[in-house]
């Protein structure tokens, strides 16, 4: 049976939006390369950490999504929605490499009046150079006249299920104001709100903004968090006072380091730098490395050396209950411990095991046991099946990076 839409890439970007447009009723297909993913959404599974739930696949396939490797699906679909990957390449650019792959897949399956759509991060300009130049090359189309081409960045936050697809509003530009309404209609079948950008590029800079917004603002407050400290200030009581502040202030908390797949983009090609960005990077960058020296004072203040230590990581994933590990600052922080002499183990409901150095890291089964064995535990991320409280009682020293125990009951950072 044709389907209606093809998500081209099964990743953490095409997954939630197959989902949301298959319980929408959209009939769907999902193509990748990567035998991978396809074989595992196939037998029910997610292929991504983080990004649905087993049950979630089954729903979607018996709504009658299905996955393929088979580049034919792309020719049977009116719309295609490109959601490839686009790592940050060595030079701090994105890596366009997936997303001209793909161009290059639908182009040669291209059929007139078909709505081309774009949802990866890059940079702007990409949607009506790179991506249109690439299929209209390979297809013998015309974009704006034969087929409708537009960018609507990726919105997603991923465990949180509110306010969900549905209730995101959805921003579209497109190459012309045909494009922005063709794909305002599509996306339109599964979301309450569109946001309609001038263009494409605006569209693409949304998505620059709104990921670099959170990296520099997270970079400020552990900026903040280092200060505090030297200062012997609450940070903590210091954000809870901001807050109440009902304009110009947004609530943002330090961290150990800063996960996860929206990467901050310092530079946009032969474009400046933005230095601001670049700058926030740095410092979030150093994090891993600030929680080891707090963990080493520490441990010295309380006779002891970080030489043998036993340290306790609590929570290795990106983000709380989720079992994703991407960009985790876990593993930065377990090697810096291990090059000052430290025994490391860890603590994660949602990892069954762990490797650092290619090297498996012992994994504490009994939370409590372990905490009160450990000359040091870290709290590095706060999932909601920790007692933090009578973690506290038990642990002989507690580091707490997020500032979830109760005040007094834990070092902070």
């Amino acid at each position: 049976m044709p389907a209606d839409l093809a998500v081209i890439g099964l990743g953490h970007h095409g997954l939630p939006l197959a989902q949301a447009a298959t319980a929408a009723g959209i009939a769907t297909v999902g193509f990748d390369t990567d035998p991978h993913p396809v074989a595992e959404l196939a037998a029910g599974r997610p292929p991504v950490d983080g990004c649905l739930t087993a049950s979630e696949i089954r729903r979607m396939l018996s709504g009658g999504f299905r996955a393929t490797t088979s580049p034919a699906e792309l020719g049977r679909v009116r719309t295609a929605v490109v959601c490839a990957p686009t790592p940050l390449g060595p030079d701090g650019t994105l890596d366009l490499t997936a997303v001209t792959d793909a161009a290059r897949a639908l182009a040669a399956r291209l059929r007139p009046h078909t709505t081309v759509l774009l949802e990866s991060p890059v940079p702007p300009g990409t949607t009506e150079g790179v991506l249109r130049e690439l299929l209209e090359d390979g297809s013998g189309l015309r974009a704006g006249r034969d087929f409708h081409l537009a960018y609507s960045p990726g919105r997603l936050d991923p465990g949180n299920r509110i306010p969900g697809t549905a209730g995101t509003p959805k921003v579209i530009g497109g190459l012309t104001p045909a494009c922005t309404e063709s794909a305002a209609a599509f996306y339109g079948r599964f979301t309450d709100k569109v946001v309609r950008a001038r263009g494409p590029r605006e569209a693409e800079t949304v998505k620059l903004l709104e990921t670099n917004f959170r990296h520099v603002n997270i970079a400020l407050v552990n900026e903040m968090a280092v200060l505090c400290h030297e200062l012997g200030v609450d940070l903590w009581d210091v954000i809870r006072c901001a807050e109440t502040k009902p304009f110009g202030f947004q609530a943002f908390r330090p961290g150990p380091g800063v996960g996860g797949h929206g990467l901050p983009v310092e530079r946009l090609g032969t474009h400046r730098p933005l230095r601001l960005v670049e700058l926030a990077g740095q410092v979030n960058q150093r994090m891993p490395q600030y929680v080891v020296q707090r963990a080493a004072a520490l441990l010295n203040e309380h006779g002891k050396s970080a030489r043998a230590a036993r340290v306790l990581l609590l929570g290795i994933t990106y983000k709380p209950d989720l079992a994703d590990r991407e960009g985790s600052p876990a593993d930065e922080i377990a090697h810096r411990l291990m090059d000052l002499g430290a025994t490391v183990s860890f603590h994660d409901p949602h990892v069954p095991d762990w490797r650092v150095r290619d090297l498996p890291v012992p994994r504490a089964d009994s939370l409590y046991e372990a905490a009160a064995h450990a000359d040091l535990t870290i709290l590095l991320q706060h999932h909601r099946v920790y007692d933090l409280q009578g973690l506290a009682v038990k642990a002989q020293l507690l580091l707490d990076t997020r500032g979830a125990t109760p005040a007094g009951t834990a070092h902070r950072l």
